[in-house]
């Protein structure tokens, strides 16, 4: 049995190592799009990876680490401006970008290319693509943007409009007027954000998944989970509002560390409590209160106009919870409703999940504060 125990704990080991180096990887994150109807022509000024672009690794891996195309990306990430931007195939990439006028498809063309200098080559880079195109007598615009190239955040802007939207896979916006305003009803914005919410617990969200699952492991009956979720949820609840609209921001350099620690005293707690304490709830509502911050960042860099923040943070806030009631469901089906009841389930399976989760936490500690 000891020797069980010890490979089951190499084990862990080694996939702490490998969710380590993932963790060092570039995460897939949407492009970011905003769109101006000026003097006859539209314009998109795109903010997106562009390694990830050439390399061909979109929404299928959560960081470019998973992809088959890793080493292709990492010495792309490694190109100074001028060797990257001549890699970069202008036609094919407008060729994927679907601008329909009055239904008919056209293309846009490049207008320019800015890319960073390399820097920190640990750090994903963010390049800025313009494209744009004439409107002709149109009166209404519909976008599209390739499913190879993942997701894409459409943002008009435009004061007198109120139109946003999050396209996946592959999708088509909502018509756009070219001559008139255009609003984005309440419930199309809020099921737009449902998806936004859940696509930044998952696949994005490997931190507040392994915080999630570290609540899980602690508890094999329902009612103190519950207890516990509904304490995070309230508390990044109302982070996410503050955030959002202004009024507290706490910079990502001390909020996303915190998160990673909020993560590791979770497991902590895990390997050596049998059981709920009283004062556990308590702090994971303030550790909810940092989340949600990081929340509330990952929404305003997507944008909200006046009119539609309501059902923007309402939707995105459901996603949210969709994204971290499905973790909890599978965490139930692949372990808990085997083995919680099993009088070995704390031994094999608490403790070692608890330490690697526990880790992992510690490195991202480290990294966000010092790397």
């Amino acid at each position: 049995m000891q020797a069980i125990i010890g490979r089951f704990y190499a084990l862990c080991i080694t996939i702490t190592l490998m969710l380590a180096n993932a963790a060092n990887a570039h995460e897939i994150r949407p492009a970011i799009a905003d769109l101006f109807l000026e003097n006859g022509e539209y314009r998109l000024e795109i903010q997106l990876n562009l390694e990830a672009i050439i390399a061909e690794i979109g929404s299928e891996a959560k960081n470019t680490a998973e992809s088959p195309n890793a080493d292709q990306y990492d010495a792309l990430r490694a190109l100074p401006p001028a060797e990257l931007d001549a890699a970069f195939d202008r036609t094919e990439f407008v060729e994927k970008i679907s601008v329909l006028l009055d239904g008919e498809l056209t293309h846009p063309v490049v207008l320019s290319v800015e890319i960073p200098e390399i820097g920190d080559v640990e750090l994903r880079r963010d390049s800025h693509i313009v494209v744009t195109g004439n409107l002709g007598n149109s009166q209404e615009l519909r976008l599209g943007w390739d499913a190879a190239y993942g997701e894409i955040v459409i943002r008009l802007m435009d004061e007198q409009n109120d139109f946003n939207a999050y396209l996946t896979k592959g999708s088509i916006s909502d018509p756009i007027s070219t001559i008139g305003a255009t609003v984005i009803g309440f419930w199309a914005n809020l099921l737009n954000y449902i998806f936004v919410g859940f696509d930044h617990i998952i696949p994005l969200g490997i931190d507040h998944i392994l915080f999630v699952v570290g609540l899980f492991l602690l508890s094999t009956r329902l009612k103190p989970l519950v207890w516990q979720i509904s304490a995070f949820t309230a508390a990044h609840t109302v982070t996410l509002a503050l955030g959002v609209l202004g009024i507290l921001t706490i910079p990502a350099g001390i909020v996303e560390p915190l998160i990673a620690a909020s993560i590791v005293y979770v497991c902590v707690e895990n390997i050596f409590m049998t059981k709920l304490s009283r004062w556990r709830p308590l702090l994971i509502f303030g550790f909810g209160l940092l989340h949600g911050q990081g929340f509330a960042g990952a929404l305003t860099e997507f944008g909200l106009t006046q009119n539609n923040i309501a059902s923007g943070l309402i939707g995105f806030n459901l996603g949210v919870e969709l994204g971290q009631i499905t973790v909890i469901l599978v965490c139930f089906l692949a372990v808990g409703f085997w083995f919680s009841r099993r009088p070995w389930y704390r031994q094999y399976v608490t403790i070692p999940a608890s330490v690697v989760i526990a880790l992992i936490g510690s490195y991202w500690v480290v990294e966000r504060i010092f790397l």
